[in-house]
């Protein structure tokens, strides 16, 4: 998902902004909107005077290849994480697959540097405790943005303090090793972040209302991931919404 996970979620937003138009709202649940839209212009601030540079920089130093190995070995060290998560899940094939997708390009891809597992068939398949927490019945909770982490729920914060502690190798590696690890992460997030720019800054930089757009297409995305079908009839009134079901 630091700053990080509000770019992740933000290219999620980019991508569907970039594929299909806005839906009409499915329900929210904001009863920290005003709070929120002050973290929101904050992390807005965060990402046109940092990430974005950040971004940029890294694109213009390290090549196509160098950046795809880059993301190959972070999504490959987060894997046994997921592999938890969906055993937590009862997800036994998804967990058995990605436990073999693990193995593969740990091994066969050098560490993670090529995704031999793809070439298999084994395709990508990601999961975090927040999908878990939804897997066990945990609403979804009031729409929160957060200093540096970005649009997220109240049950998706919880999940994503919970993921810290759940990567089963994190515990075997050295000091070192771990800061390698999050400098992965952190070059995979910023790259993409680069990568998707022209999309992002249209949603976060460009809209009349920024805060209402990340808003709704984060919600939309995560209840699509979730696998949370949007309601069929929407309230006049959003914040009339109950979002219980999600």
């Amino acid at each position: 998902m630091g700053a990080g996970r509000a770019i992740t979620l933000l290219l999620g937003v980019a991508a569907l902004a970039g594929c299909t138009a806005v839906a009409p709202d499915p329900g929210f649940n904001d009863p920290y909107e005003a709070q929120n839209r002050r973290v929101h212009a904050f992390n807005a601030r965060l990402d046109d005077g940092v990430v974005s540079r950040a971004g940029r920089a890294y694109v213009s130093v390290a090549s196509p290849t160098v950046r795809t190995g880059v993301s190959n070995v972070a999504e490959t060290l987060s894997l046994p994480r997921t592999v938890v998560n969906q055993v937590l899940q009862g997800r036994m094939l998804r967990a058995g697959s990605n436990t073999l997708r693990f193995a593969v390009n740990a091994t066969l891809g050098f560490g993670g540097i090529a995704d031999v597992a793809s070439d298999m068939g084994l395709e990508e398949d990601e999961s975090d405790f927040g999908e878990t927490l939804h897997v066990w019945g945990v609403a979804e909770g009031a729409y929160l943005e957060v200093p540096f982490i970005g649009p997220t729920t109240q049950r998706d914060l919880a999940g994503s303090v919970v993921d810290i502690f759940l990567n089963p190798i994190d515990p075997h590696l050295e000091p070192g090793q771990r800061r390698a690890k999050l400098a992965l992460r952190a070059l995979d997030t910023i790259g993409e972040r680069a990568e998707y720019a022209a999309s992002v800054d249209s949603v976060l930089h460009e809209s009349a209302d920024s805060y209402s757009q990340v808003r709704l297409i984060y919600l939309q995305n995560r209840r699509f991931e979730l696998g949370v079908a949007p309601p069929e009839t929407v309230d006049a009134d959003p914040m009339a919404l109950d979002t219980e079901g999600f």
